[in-house]
């Protein structure tokens, strides 16, 4: 009997130690939560919902690992009424009417609501999410929804209209450092802030990928506690995990992705679009980059690099990796095969350099404002002429500062759509001559 009780024992400990890391730090608790100040601050409607026990039906949209279902079950755990949990990949909509149903009965019976959970809501079609609808109208059913996808393509609009949406943001990579330096507390292991510094950077945001990668080289960690970077890589089988962000490989490959651009090489501008997501780059930075060069290195030759790459970044906010990758390669492409121009650039360093110089000159006073009558007394606007009362809409005045000559600070390119800028200025010149 003794044996007995000893192999239960080691049994039960056994399946302790079988529970995977992510599953063992999940917070118990809204304050244990990092990455959603904005969701769980003291004022939030979420956090008065679950303070108070009043639900009312809600969605939580965000990345992968950044709290979702975490938040269920806190819920779970103290809420009193019925709770109840799906996931929409492995329930049949024959047990979710039947679990409908159940919910109708006791709300009937003692006017208590269920809180029904589904994880990964956006995996049931039209008609699934259609037998929600008078379950929860009727207050018999409170949904609480998780998904990675937009609910405003996953979810239909009847249940969206009946559900607030709570939004969660993909985690730093500081924060995830810290979740991953509590793992190696967790597991024992040495703490290393560049080991967990380059787990963060690889998990794409994700705290359940971090702390999985950290147990799959738990292992050697504990023989090898400081390693390097390209040997924890090898570990993992992963090699677009040598991709070394925020050190000398990381501005070098980015420098490739821009020279390339600026080459007109689209081929090896891919490759090294595909070298940095890979490796685990922040896409967010990828694109802050990719506007930069539209005005750069293109600038005016083709106006419509700026307005594409200001809707990609918008593409990647809204839909998010790894689906937005189509969008910026759909950019990269473009910026690659636009005609070349860094005459905007250049004309500006041009002009910052006389507004340094020049920055104690006054505004001449045909050109300011006069909203009040001590100002029009001072001559404030007085002799500006007002360029739509004039032929052709143009009547010349001197812009520049009254001690400072006319400068030429912008020459267009010779291609693209500066060869039309440059006929339009011509134009004007034209008529400055004349009158």
């Amino acid at each position: 009997m003794k044996d007995k009780q000893t192999n239960l024992f080691e049994s039960e400990e056994s399946r302790e130690r079988n529970v995977p890391l992510a599953e063992k730090l999940r917070p118990k608790s809204l304050d244990e939560i990092l990455g959603q100040p904005k969701l769980i601050n003291p004022d939030s409607l979420l956090r008065q919902m679950i303070e108070s026990g009043r639900y009312q039906s809600f969605i939580l949209w965000g990345p992968p690992g950044t709290g979702k279902t975490t938040i269920a079950r806190i819920i779970k755990e103290r809420a009193e009424q019925p709770f109840v949990q799906f996931s929409a990949v492995l329930a049949s909509i024959t047990e979710v009417k039947a679990m409908m149903k159940d919910a109708d009965y006791h709300h009937r019976k003692d006017g208590r609501g269920t809180i029904v959970f589904i994880d990964e809501i956006h995996r049931f079609n039209k008609s699934q999410q259609d037998a929600f609808l008078p379950f929860v109208e009727s207050g018999a059913v409170i949904l609480i929804g998780a998904t990675t996808e937009n609910p405003s393509f996953e979810v239909i609009p009847a249940l969206l209209s009946r559900a607030h949406v709570f939004v969660l943001s993909m985690l730093s990579e500081e924060e995830l450092s810290q979740i991953v330096t509590k793992g190696m507390r967790e597991l024992e292991l040495e703490e290393d802030e560049e080991v967990s510094g380059w787990l963060a950077s690889q998990s794409g945001g994700d705290a359940r990928r971090a702390l999985n990668y950290l147990e799959l080289i738990s292992d050697f960690l504990k023989t090898n506690p400081h390693p390097g970077i390209k040997e924890l890589a090898g570990i993992l089988e992963k090699k677009t995990l040598f991709y070394d962000k925020g050190r000398e490989e990381h501005y070098n490959l980015i420098s490739a992705l821009h020279k390339s651009l600026r080459g007109s090489d689209p081929q090896a501008a891919l490759y090294w679009l595909a070298r940095m997501l890979e490796g685990g780059e922040d896409p967010r930075y990828i694109v802050r980059r990719l506007i930069r060069f539209a005005s750069e290195d293109i600038g005016l030759a083709d106006p419509q690099a700026l307005s594409l790459a200001i809707a990609a970044k918008d593409a990647l906010l809204f839909i998010g990796m790894p689906e937005a990758s189509a969008a910026l390669s759909q950019l990269v492409i473009y910026l690659a095969t636009a005609p070349k121009s860094n005459s905007a650039d250049v004309a500006y360093f041009k002009a910052r350099e006389d507004a340094i110089k020049t920055s104690h000159y006054g505004v001449p006073l045909h050109i300011r404002n006069a909203p009040t009558k001590l100002m029009k007394e001072l001559d404030y606007g007085k002799g500006y002429q007002y360029d739509h009362d004039s032929e052709h809409h143009y009547s010349y005045q001197k812009y520049f500062p009254e001690k400072m000559p006319e400068k030429t600070y912008y020459e267009p390119g010779q291609f693209g759509f500066e060869k039309e800028i440059a006929k339009r200025l011509k134009w004007w010149k034209s008529l400055r001559e004349k009158q």
